[in-house]
């Protein structure tokens, strides 16, 4: 997760975001597109799959309970959704008269 975050939170000087990478953050956001597996040690394994390729999978982390694999794919969404609406531009939130 750590580089999958990085290289999605990392700005390199333009503030504009390409299509490619929108269309991963969204990819990202759905949590359709993610899934939990039980390794052999006991621990879960949260995988997301590639926007691709069917049945391709790539771990992103790993939890000692199914309720924190579940709560860390749900903060990787809301993360990459806050990230989209980021992209909209700024938003008014609050005028004066």
């Amino acid at each position: 997760m750590t580089y999958l975050y990085y290289k999605t939170s990392t700005w390199t000087g333009n503030p504009q975001v390409n299509e490619n990478t929108k269309a991963q953050w969204e990819h990202l956001a759905d949590k359709k597109n993610w899934r939990i597996t039980q390794l052999p040690n006991g621990y879960y394994q949260t995988e997301v799959s590639h926007p691709s390729k069917e049945d391709d999978w790539a771990d992103v982390t790993r939890r000692e309970t199914l309720e924190g694999a579940e709560k860390a794919i749900n903060g990787s969404i809301e993360h990459f959704q806050n990230k989209l609406e980021a992209t909209k531009g700024p938003k008014i939130v609050k005028t004066f008269k």
